[in-house]
């Protein structure tokens, strides 16, 4: 059967080489792109695309040129080199736009990003937030920022906390002009929490702060936790900042997130709970007697 199938492929191949037109190379190039594919030789399977495309090209039919560029990728993808794949995919991108295509465009970056993320994190995000701004040049915001959402997830698991900021505040906003509250919500908890881990106090206190304009936060189950979570950052309550960060609510966000709120750490803070004034040793009397400032005591302590 394979035997079959390339030898037919072959046979495709040598039509396309005698052939006139660009239009009836590329449809005999792609009848032996398939061939060679479904016999699973992937090298001249790649080849048969790229000549396709080549010729699609040739005759300024972007789209199908765009197609067979793709299709060409994944055999690269297919023959495990997955680099060269994305570059043909980023290509295939850039025609699909050009042809006034972009949606199909912003699905080819998608998928590349998703090929290319468990090998390489950086490029991912490349291609997310390349996706997410052909969408949102087409104002598809939901798409884009879905997308976003990807590459803010890469930034923190990468450690690129400032640029996290960044994406997670875009992502809100899109979110906001498409009226979908419950979901500002939950960004404002990865901001609050990717914040703290910058050192920047004030910024997430501004996030929660500015989420109080957003229709049904003020009083919700997310705005409670986040001002409990910040008044025990802020008097360096170890143990007020760990209940909220092991509940449920943040536990049960996206995984990184959720790591971010179980490594959060009061600066300071020792021994697990809110550090006390120290008590003054009673019986001392080599020392001048405590002063008389404490009115919430008049009358004595019996």
């Amino acid at each position: 059967m394979a035997a079959q199938k390339i030898n037919e492929a072959h046979d495709h191949i040598a039509k396309a080489e005698k052939c006139q037109t660009a239009t009836n190379t590329a449809r005999l190039a792609d009848a032996a792109a398939v061939a060679f594919k479904n016999a699973k030789q992937f090298e001249q399977a790649k080849d048969a695309y790229l000549m396709e495309a080549e010729y699609h090209t040739e005759n300024k039919a972007l789209f199908h040129a765009a197609k067979a560029y793709e299709q060409a990728g994944m055999m690269l993808k297919d023959m495990k080199k997955m680099p060269e794949a994305i570059q043909l995919i980023e290509k295939a991108s850039i025609m699909y736009v050009e042809n006034g295509t972009s949606g199909t465009a912003g699905i080819a970056l998608d998928r590349a990003g998703k090929l290319i993320e468990p090998i390489d994190l950086e490029k991912a995000v490349d291609l997310y937030q390349k996706a997410a701004s052909v969408f949102e040049n087409e104002d598809r915001l939901r798409e884009a920022a879905e997308l976003l959402g990807k590459a803010s997830r890469l930034l923190v698991r990468l450690r690129r906390l400032d640029e996290a900021a960044v994406s997670l505040q875009k992502e809100k906003n899109m979110y906001k002009e498409i009226e979908n509250y419950p979901t500002c919500f939950k960004k404002t908890i990865a901001q609050v929490l990717v914040h703290l881990h910058r050192g920047d106090f004030v910024a997430a206190d501004k996030c929660v702060r500015e989420s109080y304009s957003l229709p049904g936060f003020s009083g919700s189950e997310d705005c409670v936790s986040m001002e409990t979570l910040l008044a025990a950052f802020d008097e360096q309550d170890e143990d007020g900042v760990s209940r909220v960060c092991n509940s449920p609510l943040l536990k049960y966000m996206d995984n990184d997130y959720a790591k971010l709120a179980i490594s959060l750490k009061v600066p300071g803070g020792g021994g697990g709970k809110k550090k006390k004034p120290p008590v003054a040793p009673q019986g001392d009397s080599a020392g001048p007697p405590p002063a008389e400032e404490d009115d919430d005591y008049e009358g004595g302590l019996c």
